[in-house]
């Protein structure tokens, strides 16, 4: 029963006179008492009662932090060997530069471990308290450093971010802040890349045998992404943590080391419209020169044109990848193989205009030039019908009358084979003759500038579709 129920006395009300001979009979009538008295009597009883804590209050607060921290050493680490849990919730990816091989993200740490001289559990004095904050200047805390660190290393410290301290002796600390690690670029795929990055922590000061580092399992594998926002260039493909157990040699000591890794995929739709897209087009502008006339007076400057932008573009794109000889970027290759054939498209172009321009009275035409023309050259590009997978018709009038009906014939009565005459054979030679001796300067140019352009086509087309073939294949690979 609630001991202000027990005292039915009205404020103000008088209470009966006793006499010893009355006071027997009426020991457990009502008595005269002050109404504040009772109030106090009531909550001294309270106080008194065994398993009931007090109210929180600032001076009971007060009161847990002196007995705590009267003798408590800042300096002193709480146990022979630490276990220190550790977690990082990625917020955002803010840059990662591929010249500069280095990756910057917003995140913060959650670094939780046990410390006993800080827990009053078993007091039950402070049980309505459950809660302590205090910061690292008046708890201790593991030193610990991100090793590969790009800006400053040093050992995490941040005075106003508050340590909350459990009534079972567990710490929970949580620095934040913009972390810039170096990043281990590789280029093979550039510009549709996909990129791991991995942020190193270790303990410093403390060895293995001190401080033991360990993935705090509660926040998913150790990285936490629910508030991670988007970024412009990279999407996050996944994160994983590496094994346990790894550790870091400085010297003859050996420190706990723990790394988190996540997987960045880049946003293609910029690279392929500004870079991929033009680079494919002007390819195959070095194969359009061989379809200019050469009277035009253009294909020199169509070449060189095609040439310096291809030179351009390479300077460009190697600006932003880095200079390492460790991975060669395809598209890299691709512009050096391009700019090849456009080099070579300008001596092509030259040696068609020097042919063009000759003239068959002053120069004549050697014939070995000319039957490695006309009977490799031409049937390649099928010129005026001369094709290498296509036999060519005898017209009638070219045929002898007289030699017409004469076949040869096989010494083998048993041959079964056809019997050609000899006009048939004749009359294709000389009709062959007569082409080649017919041949000229402005011919062979011709046929030279179509040999080209089927040549640089054929050669353009198979390198981009090549190249590209494995940049969408292992972009396509890491996306499913």
């Amino acid at each position: 029963m609630n001991c202000f129920q027990a005292s039915p006395i009205r404020i103000g009300q008088r209470a009966p006179q006793l006499t010893p001979k009355t006071a027997s009979r009426n020991y457990h009538r009502e008595i005269e008492m002050n109404p504040l008295w009772v109030v106090v009597l009531c909550y001294t009883v309270q106080a008194t009662i065994p398993g009931v804590p007090p109210d929180y209050s600032t001076e009971l607060e007060s009161q847990l932090r002196t007995g705590l921290f009267s003798e408590y050493e800042v300096l002193q680490r709480p146990s022979h060997t630490v276990h220190v849990k550790v977690s990082i919730t990625l917020l955002t990816v803010n840059e990662l530069n591929i010249k500069d091989q280095a990756l910057s993200i917003t995140a913060y740490f959650t670094l939780s471990w046990m410390d006993a001289r800080l827990s009053w559990a078993s007091n039950t004095t402070y049980g309505n308290i459950r809660f302590l904050f205090s910061t690292e200047t008046y708890v201790w805390r593991p030193a610990l450093i991100i090793d590969n660190a790009v800006d400053e290393l040093t050992v995490m410290s941040d005075k106003n971010i508050p340590i909350r301290i459990a009534s079972s002796g567990t710490l929970h600390w949580n620095p934040a802040g913009v972390y810039t690690v170096a990043c281990d670029s590789d280029i093979t795929f550039y510009p549709l890349d996909i990129q791991t990055c991995t942020l190193s922590v270790s303990s410093w000061a403390y060895t293995s045998n001190e401080i033991d580092l360990e993935y705090d399992t509660d926040h998913s594998n150790g990285i936490d992404i629910t508030s991670y926002s988007q970024n412009g260039e990279w999407d996050l493909v996944s994160t994983f943590v590496e094994a346990e157990g790894n550790s870091k040699t400085r010297g003859s000591q050996t420190f706990s080391n723990v790394k988190f890794s996540i997987v960045l995929r880049r946003k293609p739709l910029f690279h392929l419209l500004n870079t991929i897209f033009p680079v494919a087009l002007m390819a195959f502008l070095s194969a359009m020169v061989f379809k200019l006339p050469p009277d035009s007076g253009e294909k020199i400057g169509f070449s060189l044109t095609v040439l310096l932008a291809y030179a351009v573009y390479l300077t460009l794109i190697s600006d932003n990848i880095p200079s390492t000889s460790v991975s060669v970027c395809y598209l890299s290759i691709y512009l050096a193989l391009i700019l090849v054939f456009g080099s070579i498209s300008v001596v092509c172009t030259i040696l068609v205009l020097n042919f063009h321009h000759r003239s068959n009275e002053k120069e004549p035409i050697p014939m070995w030039l000319k039957m490695f023309i006309f009977n490799i050259v031409a049937k390649v590009v099928c010129w005026k019908g001369h094709c290498c997978c296509r036999k060519r018709s005898v017209s009638p009038s070219s045929i002898i009358p007289d030699v017409q009906s004469t076949p040869i014939k096989h010494n083998d009565p048993e041959s079964n084979e056809k019997v050609v005459p000899v006009a048939e054979v004749s009359a294709d030679n000389d009709d062959d003759f007569d082409e080649v001796e017919d041949v000229t300067w402005q011919d062979i140019a011709g046929i030279l500038d179509k040999f080209f352009f089927f040549l640089f086509m054929v050669s353009i087309g198979l390198s981009t579709i090549v190249i590209f073939s494995l940049l969408m294949n292992n972009f396509l690979k890491a996306a499913f």
